[in-house]
């Protein structure tokens, strides 16, 4: 009888609250990463535009990517409260 409920109670969800949030967070960190390194290319392919290697394409951009993915990583190895 005791193993039975203990199984019982251990149906919930596989991660808790704050698992769910920084999860989110951690999305959202790389949407905007993403969005940051997008852009930069030109119209005309005879032309160059320098745009596409400016700060935040190469440094800003590339560091958020990481640091979400990083969040991820983070939010699924930390273990919840019971």
């Amino acid at each position: 009888m005791d193993n039975k409920e203990e199984n019982s109670n251990n149906l919930g969800f596989a991660f808790g609250r704050m698992n769910y949030v920084l999860m989110a967070t951690g999305l959202i960190v790389l949407a905007l990463g993403y969005i940051l390194l997008s852009g930069g290319g030109s119209d005309d392919p005879n032309t160059f535009n320098p745009a596409m290697f400016d700060t935040r394409r190469l440094v800003v951009a590339p560091i958020l990517i990481v640091a979400g993915f990083v969040v991820e990583i983070l939010a699924i190895m930390l273990k919840g409260k019971k």
